[in-house]
């Protein structure tokens, strides 16, 4: 994305979160973070320190560093280029709230709820869209009568897929082919958050979307679909997200008729707006030939060269470029 924005339209100031939660100001340089499968890129604590409006009345930007305090000038638009906890989960969103500074992406709620996978399908599920049957779980759940939750986890059929109710990327997640790797499955997804889905496999074709939020009040944009196609590997995760491992296709657009094309564009908007309809998402299904039913809902999907949000949308007709100002736009004037 810094390669890539309209530098005739935007100043970029870009800013790191260290590990440790520190707010540092980094080098404008794409090079410095492109992704490597050897290596993927980290924000190293250099020493400055971003602070932050001291009131909503204010829109000031300043750095701290060796030689004191100076200002970077008023900010029109934050880009929370983020995933996971803290960063798409409406934490970094209620704090710019807080601010009163525009931000591209969904809002605190909708982030909240979309990182949820839990409260997505509960509500997806309300306004009448086909979602994947799964279980909820915690660890005090099956503590207090694990016999019980076997039979309901049971219930749902081999394979299955057992992920962190919160988080992204497919951190986490296990596909199950038989009920004793559930054990270690259900580890795994617990390592990264409290509750935990197991979801039944849906056999089918994994569809994905991109939607924009309409102008002006108008619908909701949906993009061409694409689709993630599994070669060699159990389902698409982190190292074929972000690392390009061998073993996933990703076409675009993918081969749709017409009709089914129309009535994923159509199920895609009506999860947009049931979660908050602010921004952006990307809307993943199974497809089995016959339905479409919603997997997850992603608030602030991948933006890398192999990303499927991005690619959805150039396919659609737009420039990465224009993508990226699109968004930028659509936070100025809400």
């Amino acid at each position: 994305m810094l390669r890539a924005i309209d530098r005739e339209r935007y100043e970029v100031i870009p800013i790191g979160i260290t590990r440790d939660g520190a707010f540092v100001l980094e080098d404008d340089d794409p090079a410095k973070f492109t992704l490597d499968p050897r290596h993927l890129p980290d924000v190293r604590d250099n020493g400055t320190r971003i602070i932050w409006p001291d009131s909503a009345l204010s829109r000031e930007l300043r750095v701290r560093d060796a030689d004191g305090v100076r200002s970077l000038g008023e900010i029109d638009v934050v880009f929370p280029i983020l995933h996971g906890r803290f960063g798409e989960d409406g934490t970094i969103q209620g704090f710019l709230e807080l601010l009163d500074l525009p931000y591209v992406g969904a809002g605190l709620l909708m982030s909240a709820i979309g990182m949820d996978k839990h409260a997505t399908k509960r509500i997806l599920r309300a306004a009448g869209v086909p979602v994947v049957p799964w279980v909820a779980v915690t660890r005090r759940d099956l503590d207090r009568d694990r016999e019980a939750w076997d039979r309901r986890i049971r219930s749902l059929g081999l394979p299955a897929f057992v992920k962190p109710a919160r988080a992204g990327s497919s951190v986490g997640v296990s596909k199950v082919s038989d009920w004793s790797q559930l054990d270690t499955a259900l580890a795994t997804a617990f390592a990264e958050d409290r509750t935990v889905l197991v979801e039944r496999a849906v056999v089918g074709r994994e569809i994905e979307c991109g939607v924009l939020a309409g102008r002006d009040g108008a619908s909701p944009r949906v993009s061409v679909a694409g689709e993630i196609v599994i070669t060699g590997r159990d389902f698409y995760d982190f190292e074929a997200k972000y690392q390009g491992a061998a073993g996933v296709d990703l076409v675009c657009p993918a081969d749709l008729a017409p009709a089914d094309l129309a009535e994923m564009q159509r199920i895609a908007a009506a999860t947009f707006e049931a979660v908050g309809g602010e921004g952006l998402a990307r809307v993943d299904f199974f497809f089995t030939g016959t339905e479409f039913f919603v997997n997850e809902v992603n608030t602030m999907p991948g933006f890398t060269a192999i990303s499927m949000f991005p690619t959805c949308w150039i396919a659609s007709g737009m420039t990465y470029e224009e993508l990226i100002s699109e968004l930028i736009d659509l936070a100025s004037v809400r």
